[in-house]
């Protein structure tokens, strides 16, 4: 892709989406410039003890979270804890009441606009 483009190189996913793409990000540093991760399936639902993070500690590309107050996947206060292991900059957007799937009755019509708006901005932001 860095050959197809003089710009910015994103990626991101949902779910196991999210958990490929933050480890290629970590095994390729240099690949992408900024990482969006939604749902980041933190450890298997009801199994806490069993972390998705050992790639963490060698992400070097900031990457901002999006993650479900609801998720099973791993609470807000999970996520922070795990965020701490990234030396990059990284963001957390928390959706109230969302689970897993993010999307709500109640958010559908707003939530695609304010992950969009988020990342923009983190993205703008420069690498310290």
């Amino acid at each position: 892709m860095r050959r197809q483009t003089t710009g910015r190189v994103f990626l991101g996913g949902h779910s196991y989406g999210g958990r490929q793409a933050s480890m290629l990000a970590a095994d390729e540093p240099g690949l992408v410039d900024r990482l969006l991760l939604l749902s980041y399936p933190l450890h298997p639902p009801q199994r806490p003890a069993e972390l998705r993070t050992a790639h963490f500690p060698r992400l070097q590309i900031p990457a901002l979270f999006v993650h479900g107050t609801r998720d099973g996947f791993g609470s807000i206060d999970e996520m922070t804890a795990a965020l701490s292991l990234i030396p990059a900059a990284t963001e957390l957007l928390p959706v109230t009441s969302a689970g897993h799937e993010l999307l709500t009755k109640q958010n559908r019509d707003q939530l695609p606009k304010i992950v969009v708006e988020a990342f923009r901005s983190f993205a703008s932001k420069p690498i310290e």
